[in-house]
């Protein structure tokens, strides 16, 4: 029993001298670093001193210092970002569904602040701002050189204050001006309407209002409906949603799946890694599903489709989308600010990161223009028939209920018509249900 001791006390010995070996190169490469650390934090200090010393004007030191912490922050990634007090008890009110502003989602590129989308029933939307604009100008003034904070600084105002902001569109020459009067921007995180007999989700943001908006106006029109028998399907409507809540967009994604993953997150450290997976139970009781999406679809947007998508439960139809894939972590700082950082990637269930690349619909659709109504293209007018001649012979083989679901049949097929001309992706997602639906009756 001695000997084993021994031997097991020399074997640990051995260990610690093999270790120290190896871990001694490694120990003064470790303290190289940190000592060039220091010399870099040394001479950000000496920059600092000379500009409050010697800088032609008086600095404001607080704010020279979070213009450092900012720049540091924005040189990792569009994403990444220091948020003064203000700033962050702002983004805190949007997450719960209300703050002031025009209404639109930004992210910058190039030094110019890009629209990711503009929110539903907004003044931006309102005015027409689309998604893919960019922003050059606020009243006037650059906002070239200043960080996406500082821009939208810039954009933020009294309620019922104008703002003037210079944009730049592609397929349109010149840039040009839109005014648009500030309001507060009261989101309604998710509409539900029927169309025909399918019912249409349309989820503007991911707040802490989604899951729960969705819930119960899924269950209102199924049962205006007379239940789901009564239904085709559902159309997920996400364009222009710019994305929000990561927990949201799984509570969401978990409403139309019964099993398998939803999402995963890795980070820079493979432990760090998440996976979420649903739970049983299928809100719309396995009926078709179309989501809709376009290039202002990103971030919460995309893991719902993804997951949808990857799992075959929905048909996506629209054009790619954003393609953002990372998540952003946001970490109260002393002060009552707040650092947001990326942290970690995202993935699909089938392993595929969507970031810069966007996610591809399974039919490309793209979205067409209303047209202006003219003397080439009048308004739509019921086509003249054998019913409106005078002195025509009478349909006496049809009894009155029959007559009467005719002419609901043609007043449905009317109302998609116009539905077409309206919002052309729309229309044909509904189609796309119409055509199950009767595929399901065959079978």
């Amino acid at each position: 029993m001695k000997q084993f001791l021994i031997a097991a006390a020399s074997g640990t010995l051995a260990g610690i001298i093999a270790t120290t070996q190896v871990a001694g190169p490694l120990l003064a490469e470790e303290q190289k670093r940190n000592v060039n650390v220091y010399e870099q934090l040394d001479l950000f200090g000496d920059i600092f001193e000379r500009i409050r010393a010697q800088y032609v004007e008086p600095v404001d030191e607080k704010k020279l210092i979070e213009a450092a912490i900012n720049g540091m922050l924005t040189s990792l990634d569009p994403h990444s970002s220091y948020l003064p007090p203000e700033a962050a008890d702002a983004m805190r009110v949007q997450t719960r569904g209300e703050f002031g502003g025009l209404g639109i989602e930004v992210t910058q590129e190039e030094g110019f602040v890009k629209v990711v989308s503009p929110i539903d029933g907004t003044p931006a939307a309102e005015a027409g701002i689309q998604a893919g604009d960019f922003i050059t100008h606020v009243d006037g003034e650059s906002v070239l050189g200043l960080t996406l904070d500082e821009a939208v600084d810039k954009m933020r105002g009294p309620v019922g204050s104008e703002i003037v902001i210079t944009v730049v569109r592609k397929g349109v020459d010149e840039p040009f001006d839109v005014s648009i009067i500030r309001d507060t921007i009261k989101l309604t995180a998710v509409r539900a309407r029927t169309e025909g007999r399918a019912v249409v989700l349309r989820i503007t943001t991911f707040n802490e209002q989604t899951q729960p908006n969705l819930e119960e106006g899924l269950k209102r029109e199924v049962e205006a409906a007379g239940g789901i028998d009564n239904i085709d399907g559902f159309v997920l409507d996400l364009r222009n949603n710019p994305g929000g809540l990561l927990s949201q967009a799984i509570k969401v994604a978990d409403d139309f799946l019964d099993k398998g993953e939803i999402v995963s997150t890795r980070g820079r450290n493979p432990e760090d890694g998440e996976r979420f997976n649903a739970t049983p139970g299928d809100m719309a009781q396995g009926k078709p599903i179309v989501v809709l999406i376009n290039g202002g679809s990103a971030s919460a947007s995309e893991i719902v489709t993804g997951a949808l998508q990857d799992h075959h439960r929905a048909i996506v139809v629209g054009t790619k989308s954003f393609g953002k894939g990372s998540v952003q972590t946001v970490m109260p700082m002393r002060g009552g600010g707040a650092m947001r950082l990326t942290t970690a990637r995202y993935y699909t269930p089938s392993g595929r990161s969507i970031q810069a690349l966007g996610i591809s619909p399974d039919i490309v659709v793209e979205q067409l223009p209303p047209k202006p109504e003219t003397e080439e293209n009048p308004k739509r007018r019921p086509a003249r028939s054998e019913a409106d001649l005078r002195g025509r012979l009478n349909n006496d083989s049809l009894t009155e209920d029959e007559i009467r679901q005719i002419k609901e049949e043609q007043a449905k097929a009317e109302a998609a018509a116009e539905l077409r001309d309206k919002d052309f992706q729309l229309a044909y997602a509904i189609d796309i249900l119409k055509g199950l639906a009767k595929l399901a009756e065959a079978d």
